[in-house]
């Protein structure tokens, strides 16, 4: 059983598509049929149940799967010891709330890359359930996230306290149409609260994939937005920022890891930094 042919096995699984994973890995469609043929031959059981529509993962194939993430996640991680030995290098893989990449992480990411300039960084966006999960099944190092996560397998550091605030356009802050991420974001559970709370019920919720296109649209008339303070006050002369009640306003943020995750010199620098930075910003 290698390696690569797990990773084959583990793209056809959350893709439950030979093409699309195929499309994901770059490579041509008959390799990856192949290389899930010859693993259930090897294993002597059906991975996959065929479907005219793509695939699902069989019993069998779900207990690989579990597997298969934590192998994969101790091949990363001995590479990650490996390169540890060295005072700097490595990769390490950041996830983070589209909001907090604007303008929490810049500054954050100068002085790590500072610290670490041969380390390899990656950063993805994402709701915070996403990140949470991805954190959990390891395929990401660590990740900020608008929630506390009630997990023992997450170590979790206060990041920094954000302070939301609605944001519409002029004339239009009674709004019942909510311009938000797609569910798992931390911040459209606040909003849909707040909007409950007040009882402007029923409302209606459009969803983006990205901080930009929601504030477009709210300029636009569309609706409103809940925004972090730090992103409204760059758009004061455009839109209007109202007040929140505090117990939707304020939401802790938290920088996250996976307890069983070894933790490199750049990865420890990284929490090292947003704990100060968290400070830094509540002082």
């Amino acid at each position: 059983m290698e390696i690569s042919t797990l990773k084959v096995f583990i793209a056809v699984a959350e893709n439950a598509s030979v093409s699309c994973a195929s499309q994901q890995l770059n490579c041509v469609q008959s390799n990856v049929t192949a290389r899930i043929k010859k693993l259930e031959e090897e294993l002597g059981v059906s991975l996959f149940v065929r479907k005219s529509r793509g695939m699902e993962l069989s019993a069998q194939g779900r207990v690989l799967l579990d597997h298969a993430y934590q192998i994969i996640d101790q091949e990363r991680q001995a590479r990650h010891a490996v390169m540890s030995s060295m005072e700097d290098g490595g990769t390490l893989s950041l996830g983070s709330m589209e909001t907090a990449m604007s303008v929490r992480l810049p500054r954050l990411l100068k002085s790590f890359h500072q610290l670490h300039p041969k380390t390899e960084l990656s950063v993805r966006t994402g709701t915070t359930d996403e990140m949470i999960a991805q954190v959990l099944k390891h395929q990401l190092d660590c990740a900020i996230v608008g929630s506390a996560v009630q997990s023992e397998e997450i170590i979790q550091y206060p990041f920094f306290r954000e302070r939301l605030v609605l944001v519409s356009s002029p004339g239009n802050e009674l709004s019942n149409t909510l311009l938000v991420y797609r569910k798992g974001c931390a911040y459209r559970a606040r909003a849909e609260e707040w909007l409950r709370r007040e009882g402007r019920l029923p409302y209606t919720i459009m969803e983006f994939g990205t901080q930009e296109g929601i504030i477009g649209c709210v300029s636009a008339g569309l609706g409103i937005t809940l925004l972090p303070m730090e992103v409204a006050k760059s758009l004061s002369g455009e839109l209007q920022i109202s007040e929140l009640p505090d117990e939707i306003a304020d939401v802790d943020t938290y920088l996250i890891c996976n307890k069983s995750t070894i933790q490199t010199k750049p990865m420890k620098t990284l929490m090292e930094l947003a704990s100060h930075y968290g400070e830094t910003q509540a002082a």
